[in-house]
């Protein structure tokens, strides 16, 4: 490509040239490492400084000088929605496992090798989970958080899903059909780091919201999500008498949800314009049966 600079134009032709470089080219023209934060006018991909919960941090931003990450790849978030203390705790404690690891160019990550066993032993408490149509506890219980959001920062990062399951029913914290759940030795959240760098994961809960981010040295395409209800199941009500209540009175103690098979889809738009889909299959949930108590006074 030809340019031709005018009077009044450099500037423009400094920003063409800086674009079109990648990372590693322009550390090198600019005369700094991967090692050293880059300049204010650092301009490839999301600057690591953008807010975030961490973002001040002196640990965060020595990794982030260690390792080279200074590409914010992709975020998320995810907010638990009326979570119970052993559910926060659980998640909390599993983002601080999380964060600061890295990922080499060409590992793979799993989620119960990193965080599990997710036991008392390991520092879990009782939370919520999954057992069938119903809501049970369990030492642990609560980590599924992660492993949805990780598997949603793994699709706008465009790298490979190694292994996913989904929940048994619809969770309220990502949308159906990109959750992800986890059971030590059983079910796992796994994907493949084929960036061309090591990528850095940094997690965070602050209050009921849980903050993930990758970063590493390749800019991500645009990644979009798209969902089509292939079948929805209606919830039923299942009705149990409390004697303490009055005569005539009812109160909804497990709120009841519809079933769903999804089929799931993402369009990938790359730098250079070209567009892809990928099938991302089919996800079966389960309805959960409305429990309401009626009164016998």
């Amino acid at each position: 490509m030809r340019i031709i600079v005018k009077p009044g134009c450099f500037f423009f032709a400094i920003m063409i040239v800086l674009i079109l470089l990648s990372p590693v080219q322009l550390c090198a023209d600019l005369n700094f490492s991967l090692n050293e934060y880059p300049p204010q006018y650092w301009i490839l991909g999301k600057l690591y400084s953008e807010p975030l919960p961490w973002s001040t941090d002196q640990e965060f931003q020595k990794a982030i000088k260690q390792n080279g990450t200074f590409i914010l790849m992709a975020k998320y978030q995810a907010t638990l929605v009326d979570p119970l203390p052993g559910e926060i705790f659980n998640v909390n404690i599993a983002a601080k496992k999380l964060a600061g690891t890295v990922i080499q160019d060409g590992a793979v990550f799993s989620q119960n090798k990193k965080l599990g066993p997710y036991t008392s032993n390991q520092g879990y408490q009782s939370g919520p989970m999954y057992k069938g149509m119903k809501v049970v506890t369990s030492v642990g219980g609560g980590v599924c958080k992660i492993a949805s959001v990780l598997y949603n920062l793994v699709i706008l990062s465009n790298l490979p899903v190694i292994e996913r399951h989904h929940h048994g029913m619809t969770v309220p914290y990502v949308p159906p059909g990109q959750d992800a759940t986890v059971c030590y030795g059983v079910k796992d959240f796994r994907f493949l780091n084929n960036s061309g760098g090591p990528v850095l994961i940094w997690a965070e809960m602050v209050d009921h919201t849980l903050f993930i981010a990758f970063y590493g040295r390749k800019i991500s395409p645009e990644v979009t999500w798209q969902h089509q209800t292939i079948k929805k199941i209606l919830y039923w009500k299942i009705y149990k008498y409390n004697k303490n209540l009055p005569k005539g009175s009812e109160k909804v103690v497990i709120p009841g949800q519809n079933g769903l098979i999804i089929r799931s889809f993402i369009t990938i738009k790359y730098p250079d314009g070209k567009i892809e889909v990928k099938k991302m299959g089919k996800s079966y949930y389960d309805p959960m049966p409305e429990v309401i108590e009626k009164g016998l006074k």
